[in-house]
């Protein structure tokens, strides 16, 4: 005996098909972000405590997730060098890292702003919010603002 679904059920199952099948690749698109949750991250050649660690990363590091294998990640930074860390040591708590030279934090996301400090290459910063092609951000000093969005990188 064949089962027959009604119109609507029918038509519901399509929708979320076609809805699915949109958003799927959008979703594989996006880069899983992962950012280093204790105050010394190790970045090793492979997935564990056997290989070297090649370097480390402070607190708060932005790093996205290139593949996975067990709990190990393998990630990639902002200069695009790849390495192992341990996922445990990870979280999903969104930062970015200065990329230019210089890069200048507002008080309100234009240029026009009043500038409140000034970072350098290599700054961790914890993302607040994000408004067009800006960044609210917070110093590890404590002090909060805005960044232009392509001079960091990060989520």
């Amino acid at each position: 005996m064949l089962f027959r679904v009604g119109r609507w059920p029918a038509l519901l199952l399509s929708g979320l098909l076609l809805w699915w099948g949109a958003l799927a690749p959008a979703m594989a698109a996006t880069p899983r972000m992962v950012s280093a949750a204790v105050n010394e991250l190790n970045l090793r050649n492979g997935p564990g405590n056997k290989y070297e660690a090649r370097w480390t990363v402070a607190k708060g590091y932005p790093l996205k997730v290139v593949s996975v294998r067990g709990k190990w990640l393998q990630v990639s930074d902002f200069e695009n060098d790849k390495a192992w860390v341990y996922r445990p040591m990870t979280n999903a708590t969104p930062h970015h890292v200065v990329k230019a030279k210089v890069a200048n934090l507002r008080r309100s996301p234009n240029t026009k702003s009043a500038v409140v400090s000034r970072m350098e290459y290599g700054d961790v910063l914890r993302t607040l919010s994000r408004r067009g092609d800006w960044v609210q951000v917070r110093t590890t000093g404590g002090r909060t603002g805005w960044v232009a969005r392509n001079l960091v990188w990060g989520w």
